[in-house]
């Protein structure tokens, strides 16, 4: 159970960091999204959604092409830290925020649309700046929305396999996710290993999934309280 245990950890630690790049620029996105008008409005929409569309392993040959030794952001990293991005758990991370981004901001655009756009103009004739009335009034009544975005981007950053095997490898210890852990046990034959590692990444979706659900009810509760 020892090397399992590690796989999962390393999982949660790449989901992590994914989310961490995801969360701000997918709010910032959302909030775009939800509340300008402006043009080259369809294209962001596109680009934001085509990871969604486009299969995940061509996902991973473009981050590969894009963080490679031979591109500028490879050499860039490469002469500033002294390490390349590929073949790295990092590279998972920025595999799995990228697969992970369209879920979330869809998440995140529909919960900063739902609330009332009426408080922010009030805020503003009040005197507030843009970013205090989105810290204080968008962000707080948005957040159960934002938070199941959030969970629902881990979730799919955990689950990711296609878009982190090309960039980021399968090397035990150093890249194997549980996705690419499980596909080595069954090619392998190693079926309880196969079985420990669903069970996993089961319980794992489950209470993600519910606490999304749940948060969702919640938002759309007081959503529905709060219409006159």
């Amino acid at each position: 159970m020892g090397p399992d245990i590690s796989i999962v950890l390393l999982s949660l630690q790449i989901a992590g960091l994914a989310m961490a790049i995801v969360i701000p620029a997918g709010i910032a996105t959302g909030w775009l999204l939800a509340r300008k008008r402006f043009r080259g409005r369809f294209a962001l929409e596109a680009i934001t959604t085509l990871p969604l569309a486009l299969p995940p392993v061509l996902v991973g040959f473009v981050l590969l092409w894009a963080t490679g030794g031979n591109s500028w952001l490879g050499r860039a990293v490469n002469a500033v830290f002294g390490v390349d991005i590929v073949f790295t758990w990092v590279a998972a991370a920025v595999a799995a925020a990228v697969v992970a981004f369209p879920l979330s901001v869809r998440a995140f655009t529909s919960a900063i649309a739902g609330v009332d756009s009426r408080l922010e103009v009030a805020a503003r004739g009040l005197g507030a700046g843009p970013m205090r009335v989105f810290f204080t009034i968008t962000l707080p009544l948005a957040y159960r929305g934002i938070m199941a975005g959030v969970l629902l981007g881990f979730v799919r950053a955990f689950s990711e396999f296609g878009a982190t095997i090309i960039v980021a490898g399968n090397i035990p210890g150093r890249t194997q996710t549980v996705p690419s852990a499980i596909f080595t046990r069954i090619s392998t034959g190693d079926d309880a290993a196969v079985w420990r590692l669903a069970i996993v990444s089961v319980v794992i979706a489950v209470i993600a999934l519910g606490t999304h659900n749940y948060l969702l009810r919640r938002s759309d509760g007081e959503a529905g309280r709060a219409a006159p």
